[in-house]
């Protein structure tokens, strides 16, 4: 076993995010490009044992088997990545390939056939590749919701459901989830609004599994915008009666998210930071919109009417636009690296600090940008005190 290699294993290898992510990991790890966008690529984590570029090692999942190589090609002629880049790496993009496994869109026998053979995938990735960990990270299409269930209230009814080859009680984000904590004893993130392991049935899996998770939905645009300026108002006492927005896209996501039940909970997990920083009084209209022709460039504008001195408006309006799979690919990324501290510290549970990057953060209630950054750094310092403390006893 080699402690410096840490596998990551995305659930939805072949999408944009994923595969901006292993792009970019390549060209790092070649020297092409420097790691902007790395939060933990930042001064504050010099003192934190984090594994190099260099030693993340990518597989996964997905329902598509167009090769990455092809897909990266796709995202490049669209603008989102350097062409030259994707060529330079494209060796590298072959490799991953063979560590990509293909899952069925029903599942194969029970769901807990389907959870036995996905978990399986990754068992055999880390062993393959001397790995001293896997990091699982869900970056698949968000999913819609399911309704609501008595066996999602009760574990002993769920694992009997899961035995029935006539009952799929779980989405495949919760089939995924289940793999890597349970049946791989993984670290794993959901990066996606989709149900993954957000019944209540299942709070407990990951501490009894010995593992750390963090979640979800992860912030990186409109909404990490939103998370800094909130605040600023709530500071200066100024009222904010209403944030009202917009997001245009298109590409994979703009089509997703075009289905009213599957936006449905990104609607929800956008809005939810708004209400724990103003309030639950204030006005947030909201709605998103596929426009097909604008590809993976995605464009957010909010409008922002507050209260002022002596009854006084104050109106704010920003335009946000930047391909959301670049924004997203560098905080999965350090999400591997952060996971990988977490689990050689024996940490187990939500990583109430990795809230720093979702919208909906897992053992969190904390939305406001500033403290999530400072809590983020004192957490890895502490945490590389204690992996430290961990491998000399």
């Amino acid at each position: 076993m080699n402690e410096g290699r840490t596998g990551i294993w995305f659930v939805g290898a072949r999408g944009s995010v994923a595969t901006t992510a292993t792009v970019g990991l390549a060209a790092l790890a070649e020297g092409l490009v420097a790691p902007v966008g790395l939060t933990t690529a930042g001064p504050e984590f010099d003192g934190v044992a984090l594994p190099a570029f260099a030693d993340l090692v990518v597989g996964g999942h997905d329902v598509d088997d167009t090769p990455l190589a092809d897909r990266a090609r796709r995202l490049a002629a669209g603008g989102m990545l350097p062409g030259r880049i994707v060529e330079a790496v494209a060796p590298r993009l072959d490799a991953v390939d063979a560590d990509i496994r293909l899952v069925a869109r029903s599942p194969r026998g029970t769901q807990r056939d389907e959870i036995a053979l996905r978990a399986a995938d990754i068992r055999d990735f880390r062993e393959r590749h001397g790995l001293a960990r896997v990091v699982v990270i869900d970056v698949a299409s968000t999913e819609p919701l399911p309704a609501d269930r008595p066996d999602f209230h009760d574990r002993a009814a769920l694992e009997s459901a899961l035995d029935d080859a006539s009952s799929e009680p779980l989405p495949s984000s919760t089939l995924s989830a289940i793999a890597a904590v349970s049946g791989a004893g993984a670290p794993y993130a959901c990066f996606t609004p989709s149900l993954s392991l957000g019944i209540p049935a299942l709070r407990d899996l990951a501490a009894e599994s010995g593992v750390p998770v963090a979640g979800q939905d992860g912030k990186t645009g409109e909404t990490l915008l939103r998370t800094v300026l909130a605040p600023m108002f709530a500071s200066r006492g100024m009222r904010v009666l209403s944030w009202a927005g917009a997001n245009l896209l298109g590409g994979g996501d703009g089509a997703t998210l075009a289905d009213p039940a599957a936006v449905q909970s990104k609607l929800v997990s956008k809005n939810r930071g708004l209400h724990d920083l103003l309030g639950d009084d204030v006005v947030t209209p909201l709605h998103i919109d596929n426009v097909p022709d604008l590809g993976d460039l995605k464009t957010a504008w909010d409008h922002v009417h507050a209260e002022g001195f002596l009854d006084t408006r104050i109106t704010l309006q920003t335009t946000w636009s930047a391909y959301d799979s670049t924004l997203a690919a560098p905080l999965v990324i350090d999400l591997a690296r952060l996971l990988s501290l977490a689990d050689g510290a024996g940490v187990t549970g939500p990583v109430a600090e990795l809230g720093y990057f979702f919208k909906d953060p897992w053992g969190s209630d904390e939305h406001a940008f500033a403290r999530q950054a400072d809590e983020l750094v004192s957490w890895a310092l502490r945490t590389a005190v204690r992996r430290s403390a961990a491998q000399v006893a």
